[in-house]
């Protein structure tokens, strides 16, 4: 019996083992996508206790404890820091199987030097022993960004952000970490949603120009994407949530005369049909996609997801908290493969990546992605990488079964050595752990095919291909610049 999560944690064979201590261990990490706030970089935040820093944001906890029958006022209610990380250690014995029983006890293997196990017995001797060492300096945002190897990260940020966070970390001489915004333009494609209408009004502030009506709109989108670009940003990121909404069967024209109506109506206060909605986003995308394939930006895209519920806590709580689901639904890879295909035509397909919540789909992601990974210009010849990537697994799917599947699907569906690798899709700063779950469930999975012969044992090509995955594929796809 193997002593938990030791040295060889996840690390199947032999061959894994060599490839992740001599190899995957020590690449640097890059976190392309992620909800992490610039601010908190900026100003290099330090947090009291362990709550603050472990379960301040972290829906995935919230989740769990509900799951064990804890009491709100103990996840996002008014207890004290203290009895929510009590009431924390109480349900980590029942999470076997769950990504959060190896994650928590990897950030604290890691970061706080910590081999014991999370229980209630442990409560006291973790919260002292994380209070004591969060008062130093090795534990502020920017301290956190270094130890952990992060080569380089992507935000999510509004197009109405200022992005002043990102201009004072690019500023700071004590920094050299590049923190670069990535634009997620969602409540711009929310025509028929509660809310649109006051972030009209936002943008309008921001721009200092009144948006009155879609054109307008359309040219602050492009001055902000260019402001944004200025700064460094490589990609897009769009959360479609339940499909992909776009229409196929208008055109372009004919959908951006729709859009143009549209706005007006909801801006008036009008309320918009869901068929109605999906042409003025279809108009949306392809100016979006056109935007993105100017700049060879890349475009990702999530979707399957089927959001806030729970009416009652969305109510109490707000969004982001818990309450989303993977949307068991159809027709979701018809209608991306339809935009895909209508981007194309117009010659506006940016480079893309597709996540699909529901793993039910991964095999009709991956045979989608590889109907458009071609280049379109056959003087280029060979290419690094390819135009279209199916991303890692992501929210209910980073586990060590969905991260397999995954890697199954790409290499079955595709080619395993050109895969962008995982990212965090966090908010938290000791969520970079998550790479070194990816990483040896990874060379596990890689060392497997290579111990059954189903691919030769050639420590090279084996190593390349690991490094790739876990770092110079991501860097080469998005075109970071990295020093």
């Amino acid at each position: 019996m193997r002593e938990f999560m030791n040295e060889d944690f996840l690390l199947e064979n032999d061959v894994a083992k060599v490839l992740y201590e001599n190899y995957a261990q020590v690449m640097p990490i890059i976190d392309y996508h992620c909800h992490i706030e610039a601010s908190e970089i900026a100003e290099n935040k330090k947090w009291e206790n362990i709550t603050q820093l472990w379960l301040g944001a972290d829906h995935y906890k919230w989740r769990a404890m509900r799951s064990c029958g804890v009491s709100e006022r103990l996840i996002t209610g008014d207890a004290t820091d203290y009895e929510k990380f009590e009431a924390f250690c109480s349900i980590v014995p029942y999470l076997m199987g769950n990504p959060i029983y190896h994650w928590s006890h990897l950030e604290l293997k890691r970061y706080f030097d910590y081999d014991g196990i999370i229980r209630p017995e442990t409560c006291d001797e973790i919260w002292n022993l994380t209070k004591e060492k969060l008062e130093s300096a090795d534990f502020s945002a920017q301290s956190l960004v270094k130890r952990s190897n992060v080569a380089l990260i992507c935000t999510t940020n509004d197009p109405t952000d200022s992005l002043v966070e990102h201009i004072a970390i690019k500023e700071d001489k004590n920094f050299d970490v590049p923190v670069i915004p990535a634009f997620r333009p969602d409540k711009c494609l929310k025509v028929d949603q509660a809310g649109f209408k006051a972030y009209i009004e936002k943008m309008s502030e921001m721009a200092g120009v009144e948006v009155k009506d879609y054109s307008t709109m359309l040219d602050i989108l492009a001055k902000r994407i260019e402001y944004f670009d200025v700064l460094g940003c490589r990609t897009s990121d769009h959360s479609m949530e339940d499909t992909v909404m776009f229409d196929s069967t208008v055109s372009a024209a004919q959908a951006d005369s729709v859009a143009e109506i549209v706005f007006k109506r909801a801006v008036a206060g009008e309320e918009i049909d869901k068929e109605t909605a999906r042409i003025y986003r279809s108009s949306l995308i392809r100016f979006l996609g056109r935007q993105y394939s100017d700049r060879d930006w890349i475009m990702q895209i999530h979707f399957g997801a089927l959001r806030n519920v729970s009416d009652v806590m969305f109510s109490k709580i707000g969004p982001d908290s818990g309450y989303d689901m993977i949307h068991g639904g159809s027709g979701r890879i018809a209608s991306a493969a339809a935009m895909l295909n209508a981007l194309e035509k117009d010659n506006s397909l940016p480079k893309t990546v597709l996540y699909s919540l529901n793993p039910a789909e991964n095999t009709a992601v991956s045979t989608l992605v590889g109907c458009f990974q071609h280049t379109s210009d056959e003087s280029e010849g060979l290419i690094n990488m390819p135009k279209m990537q199916q991303g890692c697994a992501w929210w209910f799917n980073d586990h060590l079964r969905g991260i397999k599947e995954i890697l199954s699907t790409i290499s079955e569906g595709s080619a395993l050595g050109k895969f962008i690798g995982m990212t965090t899709d966090s908010r938290s700063f000791l969520s970079y752990t998550r790479h070194e779950y990816f990483r040896r469930i990874l060379c596990s999975y890689i060392g497997d095919l290579v111990e059954k012969g189903n691919y030769p044992m050639e420590i090279d090509t084996l190593a390349q291909m690991v490094c790739d995955i876990c770092y110079n594929n991501a860097k080469d796809y998005f075109g970071f610049k990295i020093v």
